[in-house]
């Protein structure tokens, strides 16, 4: 069912940061030792067609546009919200037009500056069940791998749920969520497509997939995520078998969007941004890093 709405540094998330207030996250704090670096700027692009990168440069977020609003991908840090607005009007464009915005997981680092884009520009926030639970109350959600090792996000209004594989619609622009959970229960990866006059491609923004935990969190007991293997396992499936002809990742150095962009700045043909074989890549590696966790957890 499809609804009309009108008009890849992962590994520092392991941060053990306390006496952190919602107020706090909302206020834009998260006396986080990494965020000046993980907040460096970046001037935005274009990715392929209608889509462009406005993230950070460690943090990825990326717009999707229409001539009937926008749809915006990720909101980075707390005090990222204020940096992609300014590389949203850098591009001609303006936040009051965003008119949907998604989420690929409810960490502080991609999700904690949701709360003042949806404010700024009114747009309705739609997650899977789980993460929508955080995002409407705030925190950090019960289940979660790294809970008690993260700063709290602020709470989101106007959130709502999808259904895995649902579409959603912005003038003639349409993104499908895929839960692909494992790295927290309620992670997503999305994807569209984009043209370039006659030439489209399938775009996916891929959700991390690194097994990180708080200390003394087992992936392997079936107690602390008692899904979690099934989790990862079918995530790796929609990796492995999604059409993907750009692929971005959350942290953007995983899927080497650096050195395609510089790439491109040289003039490489064909263009380095597109590779039909960086979700299987990244299923590969990703599926590596939960057999190596999982045997370190054997040896513990």
């Amino acid at each position: 069912m499809s609804r009309r709405v009108p008009r890849l540094g992962a590994a520092a998330c392991l941060l053990v940061l306390t006496g952190l207030s919602i107020s706090q996250a909302q206020n834009g704090g998260t006396a986080c030792t990494n965020c000046a670096e993980w907040n460096k700027p970046q001037t935005p692009f274009r990715i392929f067609g209608n889509t462009y990168y406005v993230g950070t440069h460690a943090l990825s977020s990326v717009l999707i546009t229409s001539d009937a609003g926008h749809i915006l991908i990720d909101g980075d840090l707390p005090e990222s919200a204020e940096q992609i607005v300014s590389n949203i009007k850098s591009l001609g464009f303006g936040i009051e037009d965003v008119k949907l915005i998604v989420n690929s997981h409810v960490h502080f680092d991609h999700a904690g500056g949701i709360a003042e884009l949806q404010r700024r520009s009114g747009a309705r926030v739609v997650a899977s069940p789980w993460s929508a639970e955080v995002l409407k109350k705030g925190g950090v959600g019960h289940g979660d791998p790294q809970n008690g090792t993260l700063p709290p996000i602020a709470p989101v209004k106007n959130v709502s749920v999808f259904r895995d594989g649902e579409s959603f619609h912005v003038g003639g622009t349409t993104i499908t969520a895929h839960l692909t959970a494992g790295h927290t229960p309620g992670g997503t990866s999305w994807t569209w497509k984009s043209c370039e006059g006659t030439v489209c491609r399938n775009l996916v923004y891929a959700d991390s997939l690194n097994p990180i935990s708080a200390p003394g969190f087992k992936f392997s007991n079936g107690r602390d995520y008692p899904n979690a293997l099934g989790d990862f396992e079918k995530s790796f499936s929609f990796l492995e078998t999604t059409p993907c002809d750009i692929l971005i990742t959350a942290h953007p150095e995983l899927s080497g969007l650096w050195d395609r962009l510089a790439a491109r700045g040289k003039g490489a043909t064909p263009d380095p941004m597109v590779n039909p074989g960086a979700c299987r890549q990244l299923a590969e590696a990703s599926h590596e890093k939960l057999r190596q966790r999982l045997a370190a957890e054997g040896a513990q």
